[in-house]
């Protein structure tokens, strides 16, 4: 294979030259409600040995951010702008404001959109969700292949779309029917596979996948074997299981010694007043969860081995990532709507883990998925490309969010930001490359910034102010208190201030809505779309 020499034209382009010669492959996996704490070199015990693995030859992040929701993230992360800049304030819905058109605008571009150009293969299999109508899917976005679904998940098993009717699956632009024997997990991993093979020794180039899969999304549906290795490990609780979470994340290194555990959700009763039968039906619910993450492992694992037998794993960087914190969705007990009958776990079943389950995977952070507090924003990331990172098995402590990941690539690649995309002029990216910190570089001083539904935050240092809506703003200092325990804002009134102006500035620049005038305006559109129908 042939590749071109990159090392002067980095040099020239970037400040941190690249340590590979030749230009890297790029593999980014992204779980979907994967909690903090769920992986085994992050404080799990669910059985991940093959990303141990990758962590154990590269680097883990300790204070990487997410967006808080799917779509955000996904936009942020394959954009290297705030969701909002790209068009996706909140979902897939279009609002007709341009933060909230619900799909990739025109004033952005994405990562295969940037090193196409340059000779990559692009490839894209999974969840898409950063606009769910034709014309804004992967191979509009700059990627050669796609396999998967366009809008949402919520599917593993192909009976599961009996519930689901709206899903779809598509192969490059087509509609297809899914296989039989469909376990999205794994289908996913089919393709992927199947594209390496294409890249490696047909078409010869470096290639970029990017491969956002569904789990550990509910609903809770795994296959039978891998169910079967988690039963009964969850009757211990999940009072018991955070706490020995939190003592492994202390003894990795994952958070300071002396981190003491959040208390436990308000909504959530202690485990001992919980009667026994309904312990082992919510014993279960966690089993499935452990066995849906079982399982991305399994895949990563097949990834790892592809990429070893074509020989090219050394220089392919490999990144994994999770797009919120668990989904505390359904609240305590979690919610059960499938088919009448349908045994959890299984095609026809729909249920979700619970808020309780969700606590215990954010440990040792406070709140879920769509919040802006830690637990609903602070993800694992998973650093693995052993010819251009010299560390093995080290943490990074530095504050990364997923507006980096876009600048990271470029840099690692050798590929210039573009300008324009079809006339129009680009926004700067928002984000920075974390190669300094690959090397044991410190990144700079920097100010991130939040906002979902109303929730919002802005961080800058190791400051943090959040609310929620209309409701004060509370100030914290995470380098003491990560866990958000101790509100300082009255002690610190022209600190909060600082960073509350500094948000309303990013918030003006992005474009971004209260969340009640937002939900204002689309009850008046709606208001006027139902006169117009009966005018």
């Amino acid at each position: 294979m042939v590749r071109a020499a990159w090392g002067i034209l980095l040099g020239c382009v970037w400040s941190v030259p690249l340590i590979a010669a030749e230009r890297p492959n790029v593999v980014m996996i992204l779980a979907d409600d994967m909690g903090f704490a769920d992986l085994g070199c992050y404080g799990g015990e669910i059985e991940t040995p093959h990303l141990d693995q990758l962590a154990a030859g590269g680097l883990r992040f300790t204070q990487f951010y997410n967006t808080a929701r799917c779509c955000p993230t996904r936009a942020a992360l394959l954009t290297g702008l705030y969701s909002h800049q790209a068009g996706i304030g909140h979902m897939t819905g279009d609002d007709g404001i341009p933060a909230y058109r619900g799909y990739l605008n025109q004033r952005c571009v994405t990562i295969a959109e940037a090193v196409r150009p340059t000779g990559y293969a692009t490839c894209a299999v999974g969840k898409w969700h950063v606009g769910s109508a034709p014309g804004h899917w992967p191979l509009d976005r700059g990627f050669d292949r796609f396999w998967g679904t366009p809008s949402g998940g919520g599917v593993y098993f192909k009976d599961t779309l009996q519930l689901r009717k709206e899903i779809f699956f598509t192969s490059g632009n087509q509609r297809i029917e899914p296989p039989d024997d469909l376990y999205v997990t794994d289908t996913f991993t089919d393709h992927a596979l199947e594209f390496i093979e294409e890249a490696v020794t047909q078409t010869q180039r470096p290639f970029f996948l990017y491969l956002p899969h569904i789990a550990p999304h509910w609903p809770l549906q795994a296959k039978a074997a891998d169910i079967a290795k988690y039963e009964g490990r969850y009757r211990l609780g999940w009072d018991a299981l955070r706490q020995a979470r939190l003592d492994k994340q202390v003894r990795l290194g994952i958070v300071p010694a002396g981190t003491q555990l959040s208390p436990r959700d308000a909504k959530a009763r202690a485990w001992e007043e919980v009667g026994t039968q309904e312990r082992e039906e919510l014993a279960r619910r966690m089993s499935i969860y452990a066995a849906q993450i079982d399982c991305i492992d399994q895949n990563v694992g097949r990834l790892v081995a592809k990429l070893k037998a074509l020989g090219v794993l050394e220089n392919t960087l490999i990144m994994f990532l999770s797009d919120n914190g668990c989904s505390a969705e359904g609240g305590p007990g979690g919610f059960s709507r499938g088919i009448d009958g349908a045994e959890i776990g299984t095609g026809l079943s729909y249920a979700s883990a619970g808020l309780e389950w969700a606590n215990a995977c954010n440990t040792p952070y406070r709140r879920y998925k769509i919040d802006t507090h830690e637990g609903g924003i602070r993800t694992p990331l998973i650093v693995h490309w052993p010819t251009g990172v010299a560390a093995r098995g080290q943490l990074r402590q530095d504050m990364g969010h997923v507006v980096d990941l876009m600048p990271t690539i470029l840099q690692a690649t050798g590929t210039r930001y573009p300008q324009t995309r079809n006339e129009n002029e680009l926004l700067p990216l928002e984000g920075i490359s974390l190669l300094p910190a690959f090397a044991g570089e410190p990144l700079p001083e920097r100010w991130l910034f939040w906002e979902h539904e109303g929730n919002k935050a802005v961080r800058h240092g190791n400051w943090k102010a959040v609310a929620k809506g209309t409701q004060l703003w509370q100030l914290y200092d995470l380098q003491h208190d990560s866990l958000e325990l101790h509100n300082l804002a009255e002690l610190q009134p022209q600190r909060l201030a600082g960073l509350v102006e500094a948000w309303t500035g990013w918030a003006e620049r992005c474009g971004v809505w209260e969340w009640d005038d937002l939900l204002a305006h689309r009850q008046q559109a709606t208001t006027r779309g139902k006169r117009r129908a009966t005018d």
